[in-house]
């Protein structure tokens, strides 16, 4: 017998499941031919593993279809789309207080920074509290909230009076962007077979898009509805900042209304299976099939047939999986606790993959608001050194820069499944390439020349990015997921607080932020080439 209790099995198959045919097909339905990064691991929780392994092939069955995405046909974005919501919200923020950092200071004459950390503690917060809230909750209610949060508290931002109110409303609009990812990210694994699991790269052309509509919004606002000068900023000549989040914040409640009220998203089939609603995570594979289409062998007393042979006096004491909803937040929990992070450095090899992801978490998370979040003060002090700083100058590059990062998502969508490059490789060579340009920026010595090579980074940084959302949960082993991704999420979020600190203590309109900036870069990449596993062609459990 294996761990999952299902090979070279003597015992009769309960009574649910009437024939040698039903037994098969079981039996088909557990070892289904996905293979995980890490195959069998003895310490994974053996009912939740079956039953996984079971569910996943049961996708894997279906195939891909119109509820998950298949873009081959121009009809088929449903939870592509609407999961891109995410990606696009994501990125769009850190862009949107890029731009109106400097009207806010002109208006309010304080320092930018304070911003920057006002964000970073809003996007941490976020990132612990709804991982945990859709263990709970359940991963649709989180799914919507996150988008709507993030609306109400953005508009709001809008009107605020005073620099304490905006930067306490940015702390709670991020509260809801934070939770995008770890939410989104979880809900399109657990909806797609293994096979297509690259569109989670490709999923990042969203955050792409989301830079560029953040930037073309701003553009006639921010250059129309500015003050000239600090000397003279009433609130009245300078409301172009305000109509922009006003604009954005509607943007964010029409997608929160085209989730909540148009496409009809499903429960997460795992969540009901972890909380013991069998039946409707069953229900659930069903109604997708017959979405796109298909149909399914998965039947309930598959997963029922689990529970009895863990409950039926195995040698090793086996158990059934604990439900209810007590457990459901100790399991939350516990992802922050002993047992589960003991889990993530078990052994050797997996000891060293989890440090390395984390120092290339916080590499980046350090890297990328120090440069991103300051680049528009940059470009506006180099535009002026050469000529050409104007409001209209800057945004309109920031626009070109915008534009450039869209065929970065879909180049890495491409390279993640190449031989002998896969997502380590991909994800490696575009950070390095990402520091590389930073440090060529700062030889420019024409507006345009400057341009050119923040082109080049903004392509290679959603290159990178594109990798590293999609990477990241498929290294983690299934028992400690959650683990995972909440420590390397937090040591991201910590260092994106640490970036307005040291910009506190620079002068942002040198070139010192871009040169710290892409020393990191670099440093991460060299590191993302040590990572010792490729889940390339491996399916997430």
């Amino acid at each position: 017998m294996n761990r999952t209790g299902f090979k070279n099995e003597p015992e009769a198959p309960s009574k649910e499941l009437k024939n040698s045919k039903d037994v098969e097909t079981l039996e088909l339905a557990v070892d289904g031919g996905t293979r995980d990064v890490y195959g069998n691991d003895p310490s994974v929780d053996p009912v939740y593993q079956a039953k996984s392994q079971i569910l996943n092939n049961a996708f894997q069955e279906i195939g891909m279809g119109k509820y998950q995405a298949n873009i081959t046909h121009h009809d088929d974005w449903y939870l592509f789309c609407v999961t891109g919501f995410g990606w696009y919200s994501d990125n769009l923020w850190p862009i949107v207080i890029s731009l109106i950092l400097d009207p806010v200071i002109t208006e309010f004459g304080t320092q930018a920074p304070y911003i920057k950390v006002a964000q970073g503690i809003g996007l941490l917060v976020g990132a612990a509290f709804w991982g945990v809230a859709a263990d709970v909750w359940g991963r649709k209610w989180c799914y919507n909230l996150t988008l709507l949060i993030t609306a109400i508290f953005a508009t709001a931002a809008g009107a605020s009076p005073t620099y304490t109110a905006l930067c306490s409303l940015i702390a709670a609009w991020n509260v809801g962007v934070g939770g995008n990812l770890p939410v989104d990210s979880a809900v399109f694994l657990e909806f797609i077979p293994a096979s297509h699991q690259y569109l989670l790269t490709i999923l990042s052309i969203w955050w792409a898009i989301g830079q560029l509509v953040g930037s073309l919004i701003g553009w006639p606002f921010l250059v129309k509805f500015s003050c000239v000068s600090a000397d003279d900023c009433p609130r009245s000549s300078n409301q172009g900042w305000r109509y922009f989040l006003y604009t954005n914040g509607a943007i964010m409640m029409v997608l929160f209304a085209v989730r909540f009220f148009v496409f009809d998203m499903y429960e997460s089939p795992k969540f009901l299976m972890g909380r013991g609603r069998d039946a409707e995570a069953v229900a659930v594979v069903h109604d997708v099939a017959r979405y796109n289409g298909r149909e399914s062998k998965l039947t309930l007393a598959m997963l029922q047939e689990v529970d009895r042979r863990f409950s039926g006096g195995l040698p090793d004491g086996g158990r059934a999986l604990d439900t209810s909803a007590r457990a459901a937040v100790m399991r939350s929990l516990r992802t922050l606790g002993r047992e589960h992070m003991k889990g993530l450095f078990g052994t050797r090899k997996l000891a060293y993959s989890t440090t390395l992801l984390i120092i290339v978490w916080c590499l980046i998370g350090l890297a990328f608001p120090l440069y991103y979040g300051f680049v528009t003060l940059f470009l506006a002090s180099r535009g002026a050194d050469f000529g050409d700083g104007s409001p209209y100058i800057t945004y309109r590059n920031q626009v070109i820069l915008s534009v450039i990062g869209v065929p970065g998502a879909l180049l890495a969508g491409w390279m993640v499944e190449l031989p002998y490059v896969g997502r380590k490789g991909t994800l490696a060579m575009s950070t390095i390439i990402t520091g590389v340009f930073l440090f060529a920026s700062t030889t420019a010595r024409t507006s345009n020349a400057l341009l050119g090579w923040n082109c080049g980074f903004t392509f290679t940084s959603n290159v990178m990015y594109g990798v590293l959302y999609a990477v990241t949960p498929e290294l983690f082993p299934a028992k400690d997921r959650g683990t995972g991704n909440a420590l390397v999420g937090s040591a991201n979020r910590v260092f994106g607080i640490i970036a307005p600190i040291i910009a506190l203590y620079t002068n942002l309109a040198t070139s010192v932020p871009i040169w710290i900036a892409g020393a990191l870069f670099i440093v991460a990449g060299m590191v993302s080439f040590l990572l010792p596993f490729e889940p390339r062609g491996k399916a997430s459990i």
